[in-house]
């Protein structure tokens, strides 16, 4: 009979921790092999105690302060060899690197994460990654959390770098599907006119000051360095507003703020083309810094909104290729498809169109900036042109890159021999196509080109609008006398083939109208009345009254409808029109708001939107003409104009 031997927990981690103290001297993990194979016991149970007895000993040494960042790294080293070699559970080195990462301050840790860095291979490994994956992403979150995005730059560029190398591109977790954007990134600079100093005249000391931090120390003095660009707070303001949208490019297909963006980098871009940058506005001394310096240029994740600087940074050529790359980027969000967008999110033709033009002026603009300037337009647009690949990658739910051919073990069925074409086609010039059925044989044998017989004349069975109203428009004339009952507009069969009929042969289909019909013979009335003006002569149309001398006739008032339909023309506002109506209302926009109708709410979003008056004139008749549609005419918005006490201004619109 067989002695059940019982696994000593405690027993076994004394053992298992004077072997890990043995190996911390000894420089080797044999002490730890050793220890394994010499204890009794369930597998799983001595893997669980010796994962404890590393974890105590680690503990232990850095409660102490006594050990050295090395003596921490040997011990996750056994953990690693442990692993290997079976002893202990896949996730302990993890479990260590995390204790020690919790415990020690920044200046160590950054030794400590080398030691990751180099090990990068280990964790991609087979027996390492599936279990530690989870545990590496979060060490490196909880690192990022506690290193300063400003102080630690380099420290934190590491991490990300390290992930990246971690992860496979496929790896969900660390791409950014749904287009999320970083809205923490605010730009912040003065929004306060007062407070600005923009157009003061510095002091003498300020000068001085600015001399010597500029590094003006090996120019002449006799030349001072006047502000080449005029700056005022007005373009400080929409220079640095322009951030925002970077920022959150989403905003940019709502109406009112598309129209502030418009503006403002039009403004923004005239000022990049008025003034432009040679050679030899830059210093001869910084472009061979630059040149001896192998090209490594200092970058600053966040840019500096003084307004003292703005002159300098107008003039700087990387600024300048920043703000125009910012540009490249948000037109390339806003054109491109993305899956997770909304359905709101659409560009009409006027915005696409603008986009085109701008972005030429920016790649023309990109290549005028020296040094290098077509060198640098050519390689950011080869880049922006890859960009696109990526984007039609994620849109397809991310596939792997690595195709497996698929193995086919199953036999293939014999192939059955394709048919001859003689065998249906038949032979000779007399050929007859067999179809299988003795009808469908018939029908596809009556010509040889079935194409040809289709477009045929005889195949046209859609009637001209002259025959199909014939009798309508004879009808309608007044000196028939045929009751409204009996006339063939009246009779619904007859009125949807009229629809069908003039959807496909008549322009008046389509055109808009301020008429009000209550029924559908009252509309194909008023069109054959403006029909029976149009068709040919030699019809009946010609002997309709037109009733112009005698308004007691019946057809007389549908008529003048017409024609003053006609007259109208229904006109839409244009786009100059009301830049022209917003010119001359200035502050006095606001009067014109109540005759449109248009709600409080949107007469504060209109003034928060925008600070010029003329600018707010415009957003108000955008405004109207959005909620009108295709009724934003110019016989609509005369009455309203004249109501408003702006009669000069409808005088001016009639006239147009």
């Amino acid at each position: 009979m067989s002695v059940l031997i019982l696994f000593n927990f405690n027993d076994a981690k004394d053992i298992f921790t004077a072997s890990t103290r043995s190996a911390l001297v000894n420089k080797t993990s044999k002490p730890l092999i050793n220890a394994f194979n010499q204890i009794t016991g369930n597998e799983t149970e001595k893997k669980t105690t010796l994962d404890q007895a590393l974890r105590q000993v680690l503990e232990e040494e850095i409660v102490e302060k006594k050990a050295l960042v090395d003596d921490f790294l040997s011990l996750i080293y056994f953990s690693i060899d442990g692993v290997t070699e079976g002893i202990c559970s896949a996730t302990t080195p993890f479990l260590l690197l995390g204790d020690v990462l919790d415990c020690l301050p920044l200046y160590q840790c950054d030794k400590v994460f080398s030691f990751v860095e180099e090990n990068v291979s280990t964790w991609k490994s087979n027996s390492f990654y599936t279990a530690g994956k989870n545990y590496l992403l979060r060490m490196c979150n909880d690192l990022l959390r506690r290193l300063s995005k400003s102080q630690n730059t380099v420290f934190c560029g590491r991490i990300q770098l390290f992930l990246a190398r971690l992860f496979p591109l496929s790896e969900k977790s660390g791409l950014n599907l749904q287009s999320q954007f970083n809205l923490d990134n605010i730009t912040v600079f003065n929004k306060n006119e007062l407070e600005s100093t923009l157009g003061q005249k510095p002091t003498e000391e300020e000068d001085g000051m600015e001399v010597e931090e500029g590094e003006m120390g090996d120019e002449e003095p006799s030349a001072p360095a006047p502000c080449s660009i005029p700056i005022d707070y007005n373009l400080y303001r929409k220079f640095w507003t322009l951030q925002d949208y970077f920022r959150n490019p989403v905003q940019c297909y709502e109406k009112f703020s598309w129209m502030t963006f418009l503006k403002y980098s039009d403004e923004t871009l005239a000022v990049f083309r008025s003034f432009k940058l040679d050679d030899m506005q830059a210093s001869k001394r910084k472009l061979e810094e630059q040149r001896t310096a192998g090209g490594d240029h200092v970058y600053f994740a966040k840019f500096l909104t003084s307004e003292k600087l703005m002159d300098l940074q107008l003039s700087d050529s990387n600024f300048r290729r920043h703000i125009l790359l910012q540009y490249l980027i948000l037109f390339q969000y806003l054109k491109g498809q993305v899956k997770f967008k909304s359905s709101s999110c659409i560009l009409n033709d006027d915005q696409c169109s603008w986009m085109e033009e701008t972005t030429k002026v920016v790649y023309q603009l990109l290549r005028e900036i020296p040094p290098d300037g077509d060198k640098f337009a050519t390689m950011v647009e080869h880049v922006l042109n890859t960009e696109e690949n990526w984007n039609s990658w994620k849109n397809e739910g991310c596939p792997s890159f690595v195709k497996e051919r698929p193995v086919d073990d199953k036999p293939k069925r014999p192939m059955r021999k394709r048919q001859a074409p003689e065998d249906f086609l038949g032979k000779g010039p007399d050929r007859k196509v067999f179809m299988g059925n003795d009808e469908l044989t018939r029908l596809w044998n009556l010509n040889h080109n079935n194409m040809a017989a289709c477009q045929s004349v005889s195949r046209e069975f859609m009637p001209t609008l002259e025959e199909f109203f014939e009798e309508a428009i004879e009808q309608a004339d007044p000196a028939n006398m045929v009751e409204d009952e009996y006339k063939v507009v009246r009779n619904s069969n007859y009125g949807w083939r009229a629809l069908r009929l003039l959807s496909r042969r008549s322009p008046h289909f389509f055109q808009p109208t301020n008429q009000q019909f209550k029924s559908l013979a009252d509309y194909l009335e008023s069109m054959v009345i403006k029909l029976a003006k149009e068709l040919p002569k030699d019809l009946p149309s010609e002997e309709i009254k037109t009733g112009e001398e005698d308004y007691e006739d019946n057809g007389d008032t549908l008529l003048k409808e017409s024609n003053d339909s006609l007259s109208m023309q229904t006109k839409l506002v244009s786009n100059q029109q009301m830049d022209d109506i917003a010119a001359k209302l200035g502050s006095q926009w606001k009067t014109l708001a109540g005759q449109l109708e248009i709600k409080a709410a949107e007469i504060r979003e209109i003034e928060t939107d925008s600070k010029d008056v003329d600018m707010q004139a415009k957003l108000l008749l955008v405004a109207w003409q959005d909620r009108e549609g295709t009724q934003a005419t110019v016989e609509s918005l005369v009455p309203a104009l004249n109501a408003a006490g702006f009669p000069k201004i409808a005088e001016i619109l009639n006239e147009t």
